[in-house]
């Protein structure tokens, strides 16, 4: 069991196993996780494409269900929740950030911004407004996403991830897109949103820069954890 402290985790997976139909034959893609990460770290997933590092964010962002196994987010398991329970963990608990952004093209950056405020019915637009200041770009608030380069996105998609101040926030391949400046741009705001936000981050990597950010790094293998690795 991997833990960064002696305090109770946040986040929490025990003996996580996923596997899918194809509608042939089952497919198997962990096999037998657990981890668990506290407040304020940064935990990296490392691995080979396929190795199952997307499918872990998902069950650990309450996303989809482990076959077999716990996931748990404050010692309460994801799959005990009720539709209404999920559906409020995931708008004001849960953010994602994607290497291809997924910022919507005909919304200017700020109303990007704001989605997951209106979503979850909140105050939005001085929220917005802020969290696009601290990732450095507010004279961009009234333009829209192909304005702007890769790494200007992808701040805009950080931006959006935590703009609930969301306890975890998962991010797939943050820097996958981006040359090396924007790339530490990049970061450097996640490993702030860490330490001054007290957000709990996993991030599935390729890249050995990026993990080195990490408080914990995971190095996974066919579904299964191949080694730990703490700072």
């Amino acid at each position: 069991m991997i833990r960064v402290s002696m305090q109770a985790p946040r986040l929490e997976l025990r003996q996580v196993s996923k596997t899918y139909s194809n509608g042939e034959q089952p497919v198997e893609v962990l096999h037998g996780i657990s981890l668990a990460a506290q407040a304020g770290t940064v935990t990296a997933l490392l691995g080979r494409s396929g190795c199952g590092k997307s499918t872990l964010l998902n069950l650990a962002g309450a996303m989809d269900f482990p076959t077999t196994g716990e996931v748990l987010i404050d010692g309460r398991g994801t799959g005990t929740l009720s539709d209404s329970e999920l559906t409020a963990l995931r708008r004001k608990r849960v953010g994602f950030v994607f290497q291809s952004f997924q910022l919507l093209p005909t919304l200017t950056v700020l109303e990007n911004i704001e989605l997951p405020l209106l979503l979850a019915g909140a105050n939005h637009r001085e929220a917005a407004r802020e969290r696009l200041e601290w990732v450095g770009l507010p004279e961009k608030a009234g333009s829209l996403p192909y304005q702007l380069s890769g790494g200007q996105m992808q701040r805009v998609a950080i931006a959006r991830a935590l703009v609930h101040s969301p306890e975890l926030l998962m991010a797939d391949e943050p820097t996958g897109n981006l040359d090396t400046v924007s790339g530490d741009q990049v970061l450097a705001l996640l490993r702030e949103a860490a330490t001054r936000f007290g957000a709990t981050i996993l991030m599935a990597t390729h890249s050995a820069e990026a993990a080195s950010i990490a408080d914990v790094r995971v190095r996974l293998r066919d579904g299964r954890i191949q080694s730990v690795e703490t700072q």
